[in-house]
């Protein structure tokens, strides 16, 4: 790369971009909140695209930032304090990566089943460092199941033409990386109460989780059911 800079699309560019791959959700008409994330991964994203930073490096930046929070709630006492700044940059290399190859004309299929499998080994050292910190392991594994399915229930819906974007549900992956944040931030400031504070957590996962997964099964079977009318 050798530092050189490259053009890098404006802002307005990168939304009309990233609604092509998002089923045509216009960030401008939608909720505001989705289109301030959008304009601030943009900034963040503009100078690793500017030097051509390949998208792959920052995923894979992401899952080892992301896994630095498991030897942090190891650690216990004040360290699962540094698992939640691990937890936050993880979570905004998983978006950068995405914007990274939006604007440097990079998106592939294999950059989406990468930052896929990415977001899965994310959501497993979540789950790893809340239980490293005390919590349940029956939680901590029906946790991981209700997300699962989530997830599985949505990539097999794409497969059968249902657009991703088609609904947000409660337990997308950025409400479970604040959760997880929030638990080890509550054991990191109450060392004492670490267990019954990250069980809770490994809890509240697993509610959103399954709310998330009830949510996604209603809108896909009424999506997919109005496709076969429309076939008919």
């Amino acid at each position: 790369m050798g530092g050189v800079r490259s053009p890098v699309p404006n802002r307005e560019t990168y939304l009309a971009r990233w609604a092509q791959l998002h089923g045509g959700y216009d960030p401008a008409s939608g909720l505001w909140l989705v289109r301030a994330w959008l304009v601030l991964i943009h900034r963040l994203a503009s100078p690793f695209a500017a030097l051509r930073v390949p998208p792959s490096a920052i995923t894979a930046a992401g899952v080892a930032l992301t896994a630095l929070a498991v030897p942090a709630a190891a650690a216990g006492g004040r360290w699962p304090l540094l698992g939640v700044a691990a937890l936050a940059l993880g979570g905004l290399a998983d978006s950068v990566d995405g914007a990274v190859a939006v604007l440097t004309d990079r998106v592939s299929a294999w950059g989406y089943v990468l930052d896929s499998v990415a977001d899965r080994c994310g959501d497993a050292l979540c789950l790893l460092a809340l239980w490293c910190l005390g919590a349940s392991a029956g939680l901590v594994v029906s946790a991981g199941v209700a997300l699962g399915l989530l997830e599985y229930t949505r990539a097999r819906a794409g497969c059968a033409g249902f657009a991703e974007i088609g609904v947000v549900t409660v337990g997308e992956r950025p409400t479970r990386l604040i959760v997880a944040g929030f638990g080890l931030a509550g054991a990191g400031v109450v060392p004492g109460w670490a267990g019954g504070v990250v069980s809770a957590t490994a809890a509240a996962t697993l509610a959103v989780a399954a709310i998330g997964l009830g949510q996604l099964m209603v809108t896909v079977r009424a999506a997919l059911a109005g496709s076969d009318r429309s076939a008919d």
